[in-house]
């Protein structure tokens, strides 16, 4: 095809030695920083999965046990949380209400859901269950076990990933903090610090 006024080809303006595309320098220099770009987040991400993970358990047992004060006070009846292994637990009545009856599961959750990395520590030793009484305070375990006061998450998978600590306070409340004592130090101290 021709141009009108000065008689040149209009479809090859382009020379043929212009290169199209990538060479295979070029493709090997962006696939290297890509790598090492790769490789240095790559720990950041591990510790960023674990500490998500420790989040997720923490916040599920506060909800739990947020969920089984609150049908004790609804129900006007006792309502127990029992940790299992790893971070399930479950919500039970201890005694009867409405239509449900004594020893029924309200609520459960297993280890396994957004979690299952995490490894749990209580207090006092060998404690499992907490009981709230109708006004929403921590009352006797039926078994007359000891009262959980205190859950720890960590994980093994990583050294610098966060812990967190679920507090039960005599009155029932449970409050999600960071036991880290760096915290306290501070002026003013941290609110998310463990009391």
């Amino acid at each position: 095809m021709l141009d009108h006024e000065q008689g040149t080809n209009v479809l090859s303006a382009f020379h043929k030695s212009m290169p199209y595309g990538f060479t295979l320098i070029e493709m090997m220099i962006t696939i290297a920083i890509f790598g090492i770009t790769l490789a240095l987040g790559i720990p950041s991400y591990r510790t960023w999965v674990q500490n998500t993970q420790i989040r997720n358990a923490a916040e599920s047992i506060q909800n739990g046990i947020q969920r089984a004060r609150g049908e004790a006070v609804k129900c006007n009846a006792n309502v127990a949380f029992t940790l299992g292994t790893a971070s399930s637990w479950a919500v039970t009545h201890v005694n009867a209400c409405g239509t449900l009856a004594a020893g029924s599961t309200l609520e459960s959750r297993s280890s396994t859901e957004g979690s299952k990395n995490v490894t749990v520590t209580v207090a006092p030793t060998g404690a499992t269950t907490i009981t709230f009484n109708n006004l929403g305070t921590v009352a006797a375990n039926a078994d007359a076990s000891a009262a959980l006061t205190r859950i720890d998450f960590d994980t093994p998978l990583v050294t610098d990933g966060r812990k967190l600590r679920v507090a039960i306070g005599l009155g029932g409340n449970a409050r999600v903090c960071d036991p880290d004592p760096t915290l306290v130090a501070k002026t003013p101290p941290d609110p998310r610090r463990c009391y």
